[in-house]
Order: structure tokens, then C-alpha cells, then sequence
């Protein structure tokens, strides 16, 4: 029941925001819905009302309803306005994906977009979410209780900003495992169902990346928990059933002829998965697909990116000479110039930059890594 009910809960509380009742508030009745359901459910012969989404919608509007009647004469007067509409085919709709649009609302930060996303449309409780991004659990029902407050005023009869939401769940994507939620799979699961309600080729571009991103995971991180580069993961433990799901998914966005971001990152993420070995990539194709990736986001996150692709094409000279023209402070800039230097034989060169972007890692797991690398190069330099 658990499974269904996580299910049913955006598409419910979708329907009271869409019907014109404030967010905090639609949220309140649906949670007291859902324990009057744990109460009464498990007494009907199949666990479950006959229609499990109309039932929570009905005692969720009535406990909305009574809130209302329980505050002062002037939310009276406003609660005669408040009518319960008459169902009609849209009634029926899945409102979930509309509520996903109100969650990536951009008047949201984007912190505040993701832990509001994944409270109310993921399901998941404010401890987990916290957990996942490794804050205190009433720092994170703060953030969440402000989003809410944010989107109050906002109406579900409006088309959503698909940009917004698709920035939100690469966010979510981009964080993994962390704590007791897979945030990856989940960022998946969400966006298959952005995915089956529009036909957005730039939607299913996101979801064929994360799906042959995630193919990879497994392989990422050594049994004591140390960073593996792509070059040197394990290609036999990537999981060929995604990788070949979400190249198809791909090849079917690319037919459309409307090429955006997350179609070009799927490309160049499945021409590293269709090498068997990281000697079989094909380099000149992914430095193609960087340079529309260029063209289409002039960022120069991807021109960084790009500067190795060429540095496998046109050598590793032609890559620095790439990367000394950007800035100085972008994240990453020493460690692909670490890179680059080493192909190139200057070692003690590398060695440095290697230590320098090791002090400025994002994390703890590429922190470890740059810094074995600075160390493998200095046995070497002495």
C-alpha cells in the first residue's frame, strides 16, 4: 500500500492546487487523508477503495473543507466561493506533472526547487531529503516551508516553464546516493513521467543521459570507495540494458530534427558507452558533438570539457592552448590542465596542478583521487 499511495499523492494534492487551494495547506489535507486512509484501507476486502485516487481526493478536499470552516467569519466568507467543482473529464488527468511545473516554478532558487520537487512530487519525508543533501533536517523544512509559501499564490492554469524543470531534475540527478535515497533513480523516475505526458524531444534527451549516466555507476568507485575515472571503470559492470534504452530513446529524440543541450550531452555520453575500451572512443565524433554542445550553450563549463576531447584529436598542445584562454576560477580548470600537461610529458608541471585542483575539489571522493594523482607524478618527478 505504501507503494500506492506514494504514487497517488502528487496526483492528488495536483488536483486541489489545480482546483485553487494553497499549497501548505492542499499538502496538510492530503496528509491527513492519507492517514485516515492507513486506518481505514486495510479493512476493505481488497485493501483499497475501488478507485484509491478519488477517495483521496474527496476526504482530502472535505479535510480542506473543514480547515477552512474552523478559521475566522472572513476565510468563511471566502470558503463560500470555494465550491467543489464538478467532476469532468480532466477530473481524471494526472495532475502530477502540473505540480511538477509549480515546484520548479522560477521565482524558486533552485535548492528551493529541488527539496520542494522531491517533498511534494517525489514523496520523499523532509528527514530524507535532508539526509540527501547533508543539512539539518529543520534547516531543510525551513527551505521547504518557504518554497511553499513562494508557489501559494501560483495557479496550475498556466504552461509551465519546461526549461525550470528540467534544470531541477539534472540537479537532483547529479547529486547519486546519498543518505537512504538513491536521488538519481529518482530524478529518473520523474522524468519518465515528464517524458510519457510531453513530447519534448529535449525531455527525452534528459532522460536517455541520465539513463546511460546511471548505466555507469556501479563502476565509479573502487571497493574502498576511491574515485575511478571513466577511462579506467570497469566497461563489463556498466548496464548494457540502460545504455541500449536510453540510446534508443535518443536516436528517437534526433529523428525530431530539434536539437537541444541534454540531446548533445546523450550523445557524447553514448559514444563513450559504445567503446569497449577507452582506446575505442571515438574522439573526433565526440569532439563534434562538443562543438555543437558549444554552440548551443557557450559555456564554458563545455568548453573545458571539449579542450580534452581535442585534446585526444589534435593532441594535447592544441587542448592547452584551449584551456589557458579560459577563466581562471572555473571549476575543474586545473585538474583538466593537470591532465593535458601530463600527455605532454611535463610531468613536474602536472604534478602541481594536480595538488592545486586537489585543494579545491568539490568533494571528498575527487579530492582523494587528484591528490593520488599528484602523488603517483611526484614518485615519478624525484
Amino acid at each position: 500500500m505504501d507503494g500506492l499511495l506514494r504514487q497517488l499523492v502528487p496526483q492528488v494534492l495536483g488536483v486541489l492546487v489545480r482546483r485553487g487551494a494553497d499549497f501548505a495547506a492542499a499538502e496538510d489535507a492530503v496528509q491527513d487523508a492519507l492517514i485516515e486512509a492507513l486506518a481505514r484501507w486495510p479493512e476493505l476486502p481488497a485493501g483499497h477503495p475501488d478507485d484509491p485516487r478519488a477517495w483521496l481526493v474527496t476526504v482530502a478536499w472535505r479535510k480542506l473543507l473543514d480547515a477552512h470552516r474552523s478559521e475566522s467569519a472572513r476565510r468563511r466568507r471566502e470558503l463560500r466561493e470555494l465550491e467543489q467543482p464538478v467532476p469532468g473529464p480532466t477530473e481524471q488527468a494526472d495532475d502530477t506533472l502540473l505540480l511538477l511545473f509549480l515546484c520548479c516554478h522560477p521565482s524558486l532558487s533552485p535548492a528551493s526547487a529541488v527539496a520542494l520537487t522531491l517533498r511534494a512530487v517525489g514523496g520523499l519525508t523532509t528527514r530524507q531529503i535532508a539526509d540527501a543533501y547533508l543539512v539539518p533536517e529543520a534547516t531543510m523544512a525551513q527551505r521547504i516551508s518557504r518554497a511553499k509559501r513562494t508557489v501559494s499564490g501560483q495557479r496550475l492554469d498556466q504552461p509551465g516553464d519546461l526549461g525550470a524543470v528540467l534544470k531541477v531534475l539534472y540537479l537532483i540527478f547529479n547529486e547519486g546516493y546519498s543518505g537512504d535515497v538513491d536521488l538519481a533513480a529518482e530524478a529518473i523516475r520523474l522524468t519518465r513521467q515528464l517524458a510519457a505526458g510531453t513530447d519534448e524531444p529535449e525531455v527525452a534527451g534528459l532522460l536517455a543521459l541520465m539513463l546511460i549516466h546511471h548505466a555507469r555507476h556501479g563502476s565509479r568507485f573502487a571497493p574502498d570507495g576511491s574515485l575511478v575515472p571513466l577511462a579506467e571503470q570497469d566497461r563489463t559492470c556498466w548496464d548494457t540494458v540502460a545504455i541500449a534504452e536510453g540510446v534508443t530513446i535518443l536516436q528517437h529524440a534526433l529523428a525530431r530534427d530539434r536539437l537541444g543541450e541534454y540531446q548533445a550531452q546523450a550523445a557524447i555520453a553514448a559514444l563513450h558507452a559504445d567503446a569497449r575500451t577507452a582506446e575505442e572512443t571515438d574522439w573526433p565524433q565526440v569532439l563534434e558533438w562538443y562543438d555543437e554542445l558549444l554552440r548551443i550553450t557557450d559555456s564554458p563549463v563545455v568548453a573545458l570539457n571539449r579542450a580534452v576531447a581535442l585534446g585526444e584529436v589534435d593532441g594535447p598542445l592544441a587542448g592547452l592552448r584551449t584551456v589557458e584562454r579560459l577563466p581562471a576560477d572555473l571549476p575543474r580548470r586545473d585538474a583538466v590542465l593537470a591532465h593535458l600537461h601530463e600527455r605532454a610529458g611535463n610531468l613536474a608541471e602536472a604534478q602541481r596542478l594536480y595538488a592545486a585542483a586537489a585543494r579545491a575539489a568539490r568533494n571528498a571522493a575527487e579530492r582523494d583521487h587528484l591528490t593520488r594523482q599528484a602523488a603517483r607524478l611526484h614518485t615519478r618527478v624525484t
